[in-house]
């Protein structure tokens, strides 16, 4: 459940009808324990007042959002949480605008914008939510690719030399490479799972739908499982394979040492009989 400062079916984050919102990939994890402050408005994720008049959602999976600051509040920001950050790293960052139309539709506009009945912190928690699962499966969808590349020449060595590279040291890491990109989708992230807001906002249902559906979250975590699928299955054939070659060539190397003696215990033979 989500605990709060201010019901945020009556507090607004500014009277301003736009907002800006900006998801940043910082790294691998973000440590906010400790980070507790009596402005908070949430806790899981950790979200509070920031800057003038905007809003921060700390997100443990390496995602912030930020609503309505400017570049160098966003900074400040930033700095602040640098040294909680694990393994710090810059990806893609997903902007998105907010209109504030409290007697429209809330959905999305042709011009890239997203129309929303009022600024509130629970409908900001909610569209946070949704950029930030976008911004991490962006990560992932980066790393699964960049599985694919190291994988396509072992595919056409196996295909032109119809036998395995000997190099089962990089299949292992490949298969590593595969249970970490598991884990950060099932385990971190988790796609499928709501935001707790919408516990006690049950009607911000419809607004997360749409977003869910805007930026195909569930598409996206479902073809990238079956690409981390058939990565594994790949990277276990391979294996196979090369612990297959092991053996027969460890047997070929026993049949030899068997014959070698064989043939050495006959010459011993013949040297007697001769002496």
């Amino acid at each position: 459940m989500v605990e709060t400062i201010n019901s945020p079916a009556t507090t607004a984050i500014s009277p301003r009808q736009a907002l800006t919102a900006r998801a940043l990939l910082l790294g691998e994890r973000i440590d906010t324990d400790g980070l507790e402050r009596a402005d908070l408005v949430s806790t899981a994720p950790l979200a509070f007042h920031a800057g003038q008049s905007g809003f921060a959602v700390l997100y443990r999976f390496g995602v912030a959002v930020l609503f309505g600051l400017s570049p160098l509040e966003e900074d400040e920001i930033v700095q602040k949480i640098g040294l909680r950050v694990a393994g710090a790293s810059r990806g893609d960052d997903e902007t998105l605008i907010m209109e504030a139309t409290p007697d429209g539709e809330e959905k999305a506009l042709p011009d890239g914008r997203l129309a929303v009945k009022d600024l509130s912190e629970a409908r900001l928690l909610v569209i946070a939510d949704v950029l930030a699962k976008s911004v991490a499966l962006g990560r992932d969808e980066r790393r699964v690719n960049a599985v694919f590349d190291t994988i396509e020449p072992f595919a056409a060595e196996l295909a032109a030399r119809g036998s395995p590279p000997w190099k089962r040291k990089s299949m292992l890491e490949l298969m590593g490479q595969t249970l970490l990109v598991r884990h950060r989708v099932s385990g971190r992230v988790a796609v499928d799972d709501k935001p707790d807001v919408l516990w006690d906002r049950p009607d911000l249902e419809r607004l997360y739908a749409r977003l869910e559906d805007e930026y195909e979250l569930t598409p996206r975590a479902r073809t990238l499982n079956a690409k981390i699928d058939v990565i594994g299955e790949t990277a276990r054939a391979l294996t196979d394979l090369i612990d297959a070659a092991r053996s027969v060539r460890l047997e070929w190397t026993i049949i030899i040492l068997i014959a070698m003696e064989i043939v050495l215990t006959l010459f011993q033979m013949w040297v007697a009989r001769m002496s």
